[in-house]
């Protein structure tokens, strides 16, 4: 402390006299004695804030050519991402990843419901003839969420545009009615060439809820429905393709011979990005299967891992990744460090990986660990481009698999895919694909009997046709949470209040703060975990967003 006391106008020249600024750098937190460790290891120290947390842009990164509005991926699990959770995530500004524990149809299946859930133009719709019937209607009703479909001479598209069918024409209708008999054949169209703006406005104007873009013989080339400006409306931070104006899509695969088959049919379904699925990316598998897609769909991009140190990334990033997945043991359901002894803190690791791949503008996906909206403002920091969670968004009501009661709470199953359920999951979509004779479903008859090395080698926790399976993850049980967008509304919220209290506008920002030492770090130890939780009541109710 001074002698005398200083006027409060020489504070800030007072400030300056300082060597260096309070807390520490990143690289600094890096190089103290016991690392970075896991993200409540540390905590990020406030900056100036002179704006409104509505004004931060979390618009960021995931892939090379892939920008997001948010950085909310959901993971490739069985009891976390099917079609519901990759629209909800898709709608409020993230994306699904598909999970592929299931027959390569389903799941190419689910992405094909995604990407046609909100378009632009539809340029692939569903068509049929005069000579179908009403039952044809209500079965793409049922299959698909839509009965507003054009009816043309051929049943394609590009056949000669005869009228339109909507759920008004077919309803009390015997389901054996032909459809030249209630088709409305008095149809608005417009020309081809048409902008997306132009056709908008022409929708709006004739209060129609279809409307068919023809050429100049009239033939129907493509379709945009009032549904979707609807949608645009609700959700204005949707991901979209920007071209197609689709939902963004994302499936996982492993490294098996037959996902190149499976690969084939989420490409043809849109896919728009391919996450290998693997805890240990860094093998001669997973390297030749990126180098075979990158040959084979230039423009589809790659996620590739998981990864933990700068070396299982270079690898990979040679080989030709977009993107990669960070994280090894670091899930809630995860027993990897433990079983196996091999794995990395994840904020380590994700700093790690992030300063080296970020030389080569590959973006890292932080995969695990993820238990709050700090531990995404966290992740951000030390370098992540994204979030992928699991037990955050299982037990919504968008997540596969049904409710039950346990304990007298509403739960629903949350399992890893290493747990022996999921691998017996898989070991009977192998068996069943190779009593089919087919390699749909992952594995087929031939590959089947090459024995437990080729297949071991190829799955995703090189484990699952062994004689005897190591478990990696156990399976239990989440409270409901209710639909996941609000709560990904909240995550949001809570992202943006967390960079406004570090004064920051923005995630490239935020990257340059904590690139230039601007933004400060702080080692926190166990009683400092303990200080910065609730502690000293004797009951209190956790009451996330409202």
């Amino acid at each position: 402390m001074p002698s005398t006391t200083l006027s409060p106008s020489d504070a800030l020249t007072e400030l300056a006299s300082y060597s260096s600024p309070d807390g520490l750098s990143l690289s600094d937190l890096h190089a103290s004695p016991s690392g970075i460790g896991t993200y409540d290891d540390f905590l990020l120290l406030p900056g100036h804030i002179n704006f409104q947390a509505t004004e931060v842009s979390t618009r960021t990164q995931i892939t090379r050519n892939v920008s997001l509005n948010t950085p909310f991926m959901s993971s490739p699990m069985d009891t976390v991402t099917e079609t519901e959770m990759a629209i909800s995530m898709a709608l409020m500004g993230g994306i699904g990843v598909v999970h592929h524990n299931q027959p390569a149809a389903s799941q190419a299946a689910m992405v094909r419901a995604v990407k046609r859930h909100e378009n632009g133009f539809i340029t692939s719709p569903v068509c049929l003839t005069p000579a179908h019937v009403v039952a044809n209607v209500l079965d793409i009703k049922e299959r698909l969420g839509f009965c507003g479909i054009p009816i043309t001479d051929t049943g394609e598209l590009g056949g000669k545009l005869l009228g339109l069918v909507t759920r008004r024409d077919v309803q009390f209708r015997p389901p054996t009615t032909p459809l030249h008999e209630v088709m409305t054949t008095e149809v608005v169209t417009a020309p081809e060439g048409v902008t997306l703006a132009e056709a908008q406005h022409l929708l709006r104007e004739n209060k129609k809820g279809k409307l068919p873009i023809v050429d100049a013989s009239g033939r129907l080339k493509s379709l945009l429905a009032r549904s979707d400006l609807l949608k645009n409306q609700t959700y204005p931070m949707a991901s979209k393709h920007p071209q197609t104006k689709q939902l963004f899509c994302a499936a996982a695969i492993g490294t098996r011979p037959a996902d190149k088959d499976r690969l084939a049919l989420l490409v043809d379904a849109g896919l728009d990005i391919v996450v290998l699925d693997s805890s240990q990316g860094n093998s001669s598998f997973q390297i030749e299967m990126i180098k075979w897609i990158k040959a084979t769909y230039p423009k589809l991009e790659v996620i590739a891992g998981n990864v933990v140190t700068r070396e299982q990334a270079a690898n990979l990033i040679a080989a030709g990744a977009d993107a990669l997945r960070v994280g090894m043991g670091s899930g809630s359901i995860c027993i990897t460090q433990e079983v196996m002894a091999v794995g990395r803190p994840q904020a380590t690791a994700v700093y790690a990986v992030a300063e080296f791949a970020g030389r080569f503008g590959v973006p890292v996906i932080a995969d695990g660990g993820i238990g709050n909206v700090g531990h995404v403002a966290k992740a951000l920091a030390l370098g992540a481009g994204a979030v992928m969670m699991g037990s955050l968004l299982a037990g919504t009501t968008e997540a596969p698999g049904e409710y039950f009661w346990h304990d007298g709470k509403r739960v629903k199953t949350y399992r890893g895919m290493g747990s022996l359920e999921a691998m017996e999951q898989r070991a009977s979509s192998s068996s069943s694909a190779g009593k089919s004779g087919g390699a749909a479903n992952g594995v087929g008859v031939k590959q089947a009997l090459k024995g437990p090395v080729e297949n071991a080698a190829t799955s995703r926790y090189f484990s699952e046709s062994s004689a005897v399976k190591v478990a990696q993850g156990v399976s239990g049980d989440v409270q409901d949470k209710g639909s996941v967008k609000p709560f990904l509304q909240y995550l949001h919220a809570g992202l943006q209040h967390s960079m406004q209290d570090m004064g920051l506008r923005s995630v490239p920002e935020l990257r340059r703060g904590v690139g230039s030492g601007q933004v400060r770090f702080e080692k926190r130890t166990v009683n400092g975990v303990v200080e910065g939780g609730v502690h000293g009541l004797n009951s209190f109710t956790k009451r996330l967003f409202a």
